[in-house]
């Protein structure tokens, strides 16, 4: 059950709900919006009918919902959400295009301020970049840590573009959240439940990678977790699963980007780089997810790719994002969308 409080409902109004609800032996989850605060009930649904919940000042509506994921269903919120990312507030949300590119892995300041600049030239307005990479050995190269973290806030002061990188650690999260715009949720911590409850906690942004052998209720399960610590502000993002084909690195769910966008009220991009594991690959499946509705995408660039230390094959160059850029600039307006600008 989720109680949505009026605008402007008063903080002594919210607890009161709270603390009705609370009475009745159930729990009580505020999630506070621009606009509006949510509070979701876990509990005893015939009890808490009950309470009159609806009579109680600044209460707008109350809405029993039977989707495991109250918070981001859209049987509570049908209109479909956009989050804004950075000072800038660049839009993530149903009537734009968002392209977010940059390197894989930070490696030095060169490599990441030119990819930053290819990125750019591209029509990128978002950055990605990785300072901490877990990755599948242990001997694989994990990133530079807060050095990487101090170079991509380097860059993004030179370019503009806010950052979009990878929190791995729940240690790590003030950490991260300090250098970074936007936190990423990688595959493999799809449902590292502390660490979800920890972003959640921590008021950015949060781009939610789909775990690579996640159904879509648990993918937004995972969503549900950052939702109930007070933050709406998710966007999901399709980046392959795990089938039994080795002809890519991973299988693209592209029907999970129309489904997901039915279930629930976040936006959700693809990722093609990390889904096809071929540079080859990147555009046609960008091409894809344009056509099927995706809110954005998030490439990999590398000025060098023969050199990179994680993932070169996949990595873009001057000629494919040329043809990227090509596909979002003919493809997005056919699907009612525009360039994500910065709004600020």
């Amino acid at each position: 059950m989720v109680i949505v409080m009026a605008p402007g409902a008063t903080d002594e109004q919210i607890g009161a709900v709270v603390d009705r609800v609370s009475g009745a032996g159930g729990e009580a989850f505020v999630s506070r919006g621009d606009t509006r605060t949510i509070v979701g009930l876990v509990g005893d649904i015939d009890r808490f009918h009950g309470l009159n919940l609806r009579a109680l000042p600044g209460v707008a509506e109350v809405v029993r919902i039977s989707t495991p994921f109250k918070l981001v269903s859209r049987q509570h919120h049908p209109q479909m959400s956009t989050v804004f990312v950075g000072e800038s507030r660049v839009p993530i949300g149903p009537d734009t295009f968002t392209l977010i590119a940059g390197p894989c892995a930070v490696e030095t300041a060169e490599q990441t301020l030119a990819a930053a600049q290819m990125a750019v030239a591209a029509g990128a307005t978002l950055l990605r970049g990785g300072a901490f990479k877990p990755r599948s050995s242990p001997y694989a190269f994990q990133g530079l840590g807060e050095d990487g973290l101090r170079i991509l806030a380097d860059v993004r002061t030179e370019t503009g573009l806010p950052v979009v990188t990878e929190v791995v650690d729940v240690a790590d999260v003030e950490l991260v959240a300090e250098y970074a715009d936007m936190l990423q949720i990688g595959t493999r911590n799809a449902q590292n439940f502390t660490l979800l409850q920890a972003v959640g906690e921590i008021g950015k942004p949060v781009m939610l990678k789909r775990g690579m052998s996640s159904t879509i209720e648990e993918w937004l399960m995972a969503a549900e977790y950052i939702a109930q610590k007070g933050n709406l502000e998710v966007v999901l993002c399709e980046r392959g699963i795990r089938t039994f084909e080795k002809a890519t690195r991973n299988t693209l769910d592209i029907s999970a980007v129309p489904v997901a966008h039915d279930l629930a009220h976040l936006p959700v991009v693809v990722d093609p780089s990390h889904s096809g594991g071929r540079r080859d690959l990147v555009v046609p499946l960008s091409r894809a997810a344009i056509a099927i509705g995706a809110d954005g995408i998030i490439v990999d660039v590398h000025p060098h790719p023969d050199t990179a230390l994680c993932d070169g094959p996949q990595a873009l160059v001057d000629g494919d994002l040329r043809a990227l850029a090509t596909a979002v600039r003919q493809l997005a307006p056919l699907m009612d969308r525009s360039p994500a600008l910065p709004t600020a």
